[in-house]
């Protein structure tokens, strides 16, 4: 029944990894955390199981984008599904009511701060809920990059229907993160599925930053007529950039919270429904946003944290298809977050914060393939040292050096200083610092106390990243204290060397690369498929992908169906679509 639906409404042939998992949990009524990184298909996961289970399923999720999005799509596939927020007219609301007391809505779309309205709750009561997803599932958390503090009340709907099964979904959740979903939704024991946060599709390169219009302009002429994203640190970035962007010959529109409500959601959909191909925005932008054929993602300053990059890079090639991820990096933007970090009254937040900077300062300073730090944050045991899609995988590797000396050095004063300390603590003992903090520890007696002045701070600390690195150095999450290992120990003994690279000031830029193509199609007709889409699309008043994905008229393109029963074989294309679009594609293919 589950791979019927799967081809019959959705048009796919196969589940992807753990979306069968999910979905039989689920329908055994069994609390589920479900990790599945953006693109990974965590939306048939709640979607299936709800035309399967006899009642309602209510998806919690935290944008009303998102939730039109989602509704928009269903509908097209023939299924059931409303949504319930504050853009409805009062009509709508009580249409949609009526449709959901009447037991024809299978999934129901709405916010916590809607479903927490007494009126609601009260119609709830009245159906049978099955499910209860809570979408974008990080939120909850307050060690998540994104805590929403009305998620804390979703537990309370526990009492409200016990004989509801939880599914709580997220893209980005570290172990950490994940206990605290588990905790305040009280999940009955769930079975916990990770998948791999491994975008195999997407190319990730760091490049420091020097001209970052001119490297900006450049970058994106390699993607004449393909949608991307730049983010950047402010406002004020984000419209001058546009202007210059729009001056070289591209058309590109702002996105951040200085912009009125009218104006964002007018910018956002010339986005969505392909008209303008270039967004440019602070992190106001893009949470929700479900627009498969991004191809590339620019973050033209840096991230606060390694969780906001990766789900910012995973708006790129939901679809599956080859996109590009690039980061321009400086010392001064690292400065910038850490005077606003060091504005912070808590003491704790200030620390975490500080923390975050620190792990996406290595991430932009690493010389390993960005996959393993990247991938290992989340606690997944990535080992493949050759990716072949990230710059420093694909340039020449630069010859490493002895340095077992200064690692041993750094490594001897963090046990002098009983490892209770940070990186940056052990630096000044090293460099000779006369800081109140050392003299009040006494760390100014420590032998290795002035032993590394011939290098300087930013130095020590390239070097203190390549020892966490290569593991022989470990870091406390909430506190950021080193700690030795068995490794290090090594080290000490004289048992083993240090290979490593000469710590320099800057990284040495990647050339651009183009990373893995699609089979060749012919591109004439796959404009001819993209036109007649946008067409159908602007009808409907709905965004093109909604009418079929770039993966699904590259197929047709390698397919060329001529009959409906062809057509009906194509990725993507279930009843209704078949039904609906076949017809107006096939001509055009069979006037090719």
């Amino acid at each position: 029944m589950k791979l019927k639906l799967l081809r019959s409404i959705f048009g796919y042939d196969s589940f992807r990894p753990l979306q069968e998992e999910c979905i039989q949990s689920v329908l055994n009524k069994k609390d589920t955390v479900l990790l599945m990184p953006t693109g990974g298909g965590k939306s048939l996961c709640y979607q299936i199981p709800a035309l399967m289970l006899p009642g309602l399923t209510v998806v919690i999720s935290p944008l009303i984008s998102l939730m039109k999005d989602q509704v928009s799509q269903l509908k097209t596939l023939g299924v059931e599904a409303e949504l319930l927020n504050s853009t409805l007219t009062r009509g709508e609301y009580e249409v949609n009511q009526e449709k959901i007391r009447s037991g024809k809505t299978k999934l129901l779309f709405c916010a916590p701060e809607t479903l927490f309205k007494e009126n609601i709750l009260e119609m709830l009561r009245f159906c049978r809920v099955d499910c209860i997803t809570v979408d974008e599932a990080h939120c909850i958390s307050e060690w998540g990059h994104d805590f929403r503090p009305e998620y804390r009340r979703i537990k309370e709907l526990r009492d409200a229907f016990p004989d509801a099964v939880f599914l709580a979904v997220t893209a980005t959740a570290t172990e950490r993160v994940r206990r605290d979903i588990i905790t305040n939704l009280t999940l009955d024991k769930p079975r916990e599925l990770v998948a791999s946060f491994n975008r195999d599709n997407l190319f990730y390169e760091v490049i420091p930053k020097s001209r970052a219009v001119d490297q900006t302009i450049e970058y994106i002429r390699k993607f004449k007529d393909q949608s991307g994203i730049i983010y950047c640190f402010s406002r004020k970035q984000v419209d001058d950039l546009t202007k210059n962007i729009n001056k070289a010959g591209f058309k590109a529109l702002p996105y951040h919270a200085g912009l009125s409500d009218d104006i964002r959601h007018k910018n956002q959909d010339l986005f969505i429904r392909d008209d303008v191909p270039i967004m440019v925005a602070t992190i106001a932008f893009g949470m929700g946003i479900n627009k498969p054929n991004v191809r590339f993602v620019i973050h033209h300053d840096l991230p606060k944290n390694i969780e906001s990059y990766y789900q910012e890079t995973g708006r790129a090639g939901r679809d599956g298809l080859p996109s590009q991820c690039l980061l321009l990096f400086s010392a001064g933007d690292a400065a910038k977050i850490k005077y606003f970090i060091d504005q912070k009254e808590d003491a704790t937040q200030k620390r975490v914060a500080q923390d975050h900077l620190n792990t996406m300062i290595a991430y932009a300073q690493s010389r390993q393939c960005r996959r393993i730090p990247l991938i290992t944050y989340f606690g997944e045991n990535y080992k493949i040292e050759n990716c072949g899609l990230c710059d420093n995988c694909i340039k020449p590797k630069e010859a490493t050096i002895n340095l077992t000396a200064p690692a041993i050095k750094f490594l001897q004063c963090m046990s002098e200083t009983e490892e209770r300390f940070g990186a940056l603590h052990v630096i000044n003992v090293l460099r000779g610092s006369e800081a109140e903090k050392i003299m009040n520890y006494g760390h100014n007696h420590c032998r290795t106390f002035a032993a590394g002045r011939e290098w300087s701070i930013k130095q020590w600390q390239n070097l203190a990243q390549q020892l966490l690195a290569q593991r022989i150095l470990k870091k406390s999450d909430e506190y950021g204290v080193l700690s030795l290992t068995q490794s290090a120990y090594e080290l000490m003994s004289g048992k083993r060397l240090f290979q490593g690279y000469l710590p320099e000031q800057d990284a040495t830029p990647a050339k651009t690369v183009k990373i893995k193509e699609n089979a060749a199609y012919d591109t004439t007709l796959f404009e001819k498929l993209r036109l007649k889409r946008k067409e159908l699309a602007d009808q409907a008043g709905v965004p093109p992908y909604i009418i079929f994905s770039d993966k699904s008229l590259i197929d047709m393109c390698h397919r060329r169906p001529k009959t409906k029963s062809e057509f009906a074989h194509v990725f993507g294309v279930g009843e209704q679509k078949l039904a609906r679009f076949s017809t107006a594609f096939i001509k055009i293919i069979n006037e090719d």
